[in-house]
């Protein structure tokens, strides 16, 4: 008889779960500024890992690991019934080292109520596990602009966006699900006035 450790049962649970994102998109307006912010950095830069993978602009809300894609899809048409369409304000650029660039919004108390919506929902799902870095009061909201960036690549795209961002407001607009590496949506909805 062989009896597997808790560790290699952690790994083998894992090897059957798959990574999902939960994230908000914006409206046409904003979705055409921020493309156009990750395109420059792209033709600056020459890393194009967030045009090849066509990433959209998104704000990710939530990442889990779960084995069963189904129970998540049925949530996101629940979430429909709670979630509206909001403002956020686009205001900084940062970096999480070593290889994103990404602009963030002020942490208001729209995202912050959604967050918690979307964390009070999902967390009943059995066997799904949330990433502790996308949990109510212990998340950093970033709109992802450049991935995978080397030192230079990071020096230019920041050059890039020195010269082209101006803070901003945007509307949420829509909720999604997605797959990720590569991105793939699988669940748009269009959130609630």
């Amino acid at each position: 008889l062989h009896l597997l450790s808790r560790r290699q049962r952690q790994m083998c649970i894992r090897d059957r779960d798959k990574m999902y994102l939960v994230s908000v998109y914006f409206d046409d307006k904003s979705n055409k500024i921020i493309s156009d912010y990750i395109n420059k950095i792209a033709q600056k830069t020459g890393n194009t890992f967030m045009t090849d993978n066509h990433v959209p602009p998104h704000l990710t809300i939530m990442s889990v690991e779960a084995r069963e894609e189904e129970k998540l899809t049925e949530v996101m048409g629940k979430l429909e019934r709670y979630l509206t369409k909001g403002q956020i304000q686009l205001v900084s650029v940062g970096v999480l080292l070593p290889y994103v660039l990404y602009v963030t919004p002020v942490l208001n108390l729209y995202l912050e109520d959604m967050i918690e919506q979307v964390d009070d929902i999902v967390k009943n799902i059995p066997e799904v596990r949330m990433s502790r870095y996308y949990q109510p009061m212990q998340w950093l909201p970033h709109i992802t602009l450049g991935k995978k960036l080397s030192k230079e690549q990071m020096q230019e795209a920041f050059a890039v966006m020195q010269e082209q961002f101006v803070p901003m407001e945007v509307t949420v607009s829509e909720i999604g699900l997605a797959k990720t590496n590569p991105h793939q949506d699988l669940v748009r909805i269009e959130l609630n006035d």
